[in-house]
């Protein structure tokens, strides 16, 4: 693959995970304060991305741990990445209703425009804008009326050194009626075009290529995606990009930073063959910042970049490098919103809402004790639910759920959690990182199956 710029990155095109039956409810990170941005909220969790599934079938390896504490369990995109417009429209949807049900805000990387990375290791996208168009409207018909966050086209404005001045202004049109068409069906979507990153074009550059793709329909733009450079060095480019943008009469706009895997060293922008990079800031909405709207991990932290393995195959040794001296997550406390009465679909959206179970209001423990909640979101077939350990007045350093399982249900994933069981009577104990507990605090985990959820009765144990 040719390196068109020593300062350009490259995406690797992700293969989409099969949506049909996924659901989850997510870890929550950034609940104890309001975002400085315009979003606020935990992110979605998506429990069938590449790094889940490679957890659940490899439990004996020794790099399991590792990945499963540090990246299966945070939130990442889910890309969309095939050109499939009979079928985007209900894979949206699903992916959409399970992120509702959990209460938390999916992210959507759409990664379909005509000619993308220039014919590179991510080629490909819509054969031309007419049909790019057509599948855009397909792709916003399942986005619901939520608050969900769009990372519109890698590199389609930063790249565009393989297109002549009327393909650019045709792509520019493209991204702005995208925009508009995505605004249009759900006016809480917060869409973000490509900003590139900090040490490609100038803030100048990046202000004029937004304006001329339309930005001002948008909420703003995102930078690093796929690199590595520092969230400092990304923000004072962003604070730039601001600028200059306002000079132009277009305000309001605030910035997205991929954080997946900026924590180390930066350089070559292939990370296939770096061993010395880390994970960066966990993903949240709680930026502190008020041009900052997230800090997003866009690029799943362990798929390739297309150098030395297959562009967007997960690779375990990738993902043990980034993770391995990484700090360990937060553990907060859950959201405290009323749960959604609309299930996660299996492949099209249910027709009438599904009964959820709410959590009881059974105070915390009094001592070193804990108590637990379980908010269950049941459809044909199988459940979510998320389940809140509580410490009473003492702190608690590990802890233990008791849960029976309805006759005939069984789990199939949990994440923020260990279970010993599938069925019957199982019990959930803390990971490495949500055993400690301070006093009257809480921390969250969830499991998901088939057949019909538990009720609200669990016990827990501390210790």
């Amino acid at each position: 693959m040719a390196i068109l710029s020593p300062r350009r990155h490259r995406w690797a095109a992700l293969s989409v995970a099969s949506i049909a039956g996924a659901t989850a409810a997510g870890v929550c990170l950034a609940v104890g304060g309001a975002s400085a941005g315009t979003v606020s909220g935990p992110l979605y969790r998506d429990p069938s991305s590449a790094v889940v599934r490679w957890v659940a079938a490899n439990p004996g390896d020794s790099r399991t741990a590792v990945i499963r504490d540090k990246i299966a369990s945070q939130p990442q995109a889910r890309w969309f990445a095939n050109f499939n417009p009979s079928t985007v429209q209900s894979e949206v949807s699903g992916f959409i209703g399970a992120a509702n049900a959990a209460q938390q805000i999916p992210v959507l990387a759409v990664y379909e425009i005509t000619n993308r990375d220039c014919g590179g290791a991510s080629s490909g996208g819509a054969p031309d804008l007419n049909q790019y168009q057509t599948w855009v409207s397909n792709f916003a018909r399942g986005l619901g009326n939520q608050t969900v966050m769009i990372i519109l086209e890698t590199d389609a404005l930063a790249l565009q050194t393989c297109l002549s001045g009327s393909e650019i202004s045709a792509r520019n049109q493209a991204i702005t009626t995208a925009t508009r068409t995505i605004k249009s069906a759900n006016p809480n979507a917060k869409v973000y075009l490509d900003g590139g990153h900090s040490t490609w074009n100038s803030a100048g550059e990046t202000a004029n290529r937004l304006r001329a793709a339309g930005v001002q329909y948008a909420d703003g733009f995102f930078t690093n995606v796929s690199n590595y450079n520092s969230t400092s060095g990304e923000a004072n480019f962003g604070r730039s990009v601001i600028s200059a943008l306002n000079g132009m009469g277009i305000s309001g706009k605030r910035q997205v930073i991929d954080t997946s895997r900026n924590g180390g060293a930066s350089g070559d922008w292939c990370g296939d063959d770096n061993t010395d990079r880390r994970i960066g800031t966990y993903p949240t909405t709680n930026t502190g910042d008020s041009n900052i709207d997230a800090y997003l991990w866009v690029k799943p932290p362990g798929e390739a970049d297309g150098c030395r393995y297959t562009a967007g195959s997960f690779q375990p040794d990738l993902a043990y490098s980034l993770a391995n001296g990484a700090p360990n997550p937060p553990t907060t406390a859950p959201p405290t919103t009323t749960p959604p009465t609309t299930a996660p679909p299996t492949t099209a959206p249910p027709t009438t809402a599904p009964p959820t179970t709410a959590p009881p209001t059974t105070p915390p423990p009094t001592g070193n004790g804990c108590s637990v909640s379980v908010s269950v979101n049941q459809w044909s077939g199988g459940f979510t639910a998320s389940v809140t350990v509580t410490a009473g007045s003492a702190g608690i350093n590990g802890w233990t759920v008791t849960i029976t399982l309805p006759g005939g249900a069984a789990i199939t994933g949990a994440w923020n959690a260990q279970a010993s069981g599938t069925s019957g009577t199982v019990r959930f104990t803390n990971v490495s990182y949500n055993g400690h507990v301070g006093a009257g605090q809480s921390t969250n985990f969830g499991f998901q199956g088939t057949g019909t959820g538990p009720g609200a009765t669990a016990t827990c144990a501390a210790g």
